[in-house]
């Protein structure tokens, strides 16, 4: 392939996969590696291959199926859907199938090596983007554009310019990734990365977890893409050019950071903690496609050890 070497990752992994020098703007047909579809869509994904005319999936061992956001059926009219798509899995012989209380879509995708570095993966759900925890261009798409990508292995997207994100410095006791990435999303705001790709440098060596957790949080600032440049996962390939342009660039520095809380209306209304202190509170959630590890819940259960709620 010809061009400069001024390539974003994004540019770096969607021109590899499509054969071609590409770079932002440009419009790219490109195969998937994998595609994954949960339960709250899968009745419009399957509309959408009929209307297509297809009646099999076009690779079965690259297609994961999940019943986790309506789980368990809190209706009688979730509940057929879930038969449906149960019976869906049988039919087609999808073998990569898990069923409601097994997990979360994004958790067990990047876990369980469904995900792999450098690879485009289209998914059913807006937090896709976190594939890119170990390098993969993670998108998330709508029904039709998954059962196009199901009936033929390939997408169709424009190359979207990059944003760069830079970490310095080490978390403090106390402060997490979560803490770093409301950071970031009080720097660009929720439409400050609209279709573009955020690159996270500087913490390739983090923990998985807390990778997921910056490449999904990307969807909060209207993101295509989320990637974590040089993870462990990565091949040599798998970088950004040095002189990669930027649509923007931002500069973190970890050990100076103080807690994070977004505060209602909006998620990026995000202010220290202190600020916040005093605020009656009503309702608590732990779980979510950014958060809803074992680790979440532990660092929760630590907290609340020896207190009533």
């Amino acid at each position: 392939m010809g061009g400069g070497m001024t390539r974003t990752l994004a540019e770096v992994i969607l021109s590899r996969v499509s054969g071609r020098d590409v770079r932002a703007g440009d419009l790219v047909i490109v195969p998937v590696s994998r595609v994954m579809v949960h339960d709250s869509v899968i009745d419009a994904v399957m509309a959408g291959l009929r209307d297509l005319g297809r009646e099999r999936v076009w690779d079965t061992s690259k297609v994961c199926v999940f019943v986790d956001h309506a789980a368990p059926a809190p209706t009688p009219v979730v509940a057929d859907s879930h038969r449906v798509l149960r019976e869906w899995v049988r039919e087609q012989r999808i073998p990569t199938f898990y069923d409601a209380g097994e997990g979360v879509c994004h958790q067990i995708m990047v876990e369980e090596g469904y995900c792999e570095p450098g690879s485009v993966i289209v998914g059913s759900d807006s937090h896709s983007n976190s594939y890119g925890a170990v390098g993969a261009f993670g998108a998330g798409m709508g029904a039709t554009d998954v059962a196009v990508a199901l009936a033929l292995g390939r997408t169709w997207l424009r190359v979207p310019e990059s944003i760069k994100v830079d970490f310095t410095g080490r978390l403090r006791k106390g402060i997490t990734m979560k803490d770093a990435i409301m950071r970031v999303v009080r720097e660009i705001g929720t439409d400050g990365a609209r279709y573009a790709c955020v690159e996270f440098h500087g913490v390739g060596d983090l923990p998985q977890g807390d990778r997921i957790t910056l490449a999904g949080m990307t969807t909060e600032m209207g993101a295509k893409a989320g990637i974590v440049v040089e993870t462990p996962e990565a091949p040599a390939w798998l970088r950004p050019d040095p002189d990669a342009h930027y649509l923007r660039e931002v500069s973190i520095e970890l050990s100076t950071l103080e807690p994070q809380i977004a505060v209602p209306p909006r998620v990026d209304q995000v202010v220290d903690v202190s600020v916040a202190i005093g605020q009656p509170v009503d309702i608590v959630f732990l779980g979510s496609c950014t958060n809803g590890r074992l680790v979440d819940m532990q660092q929760a259960a630590r907290v609340l050890r020896g207190r009533r709620v």
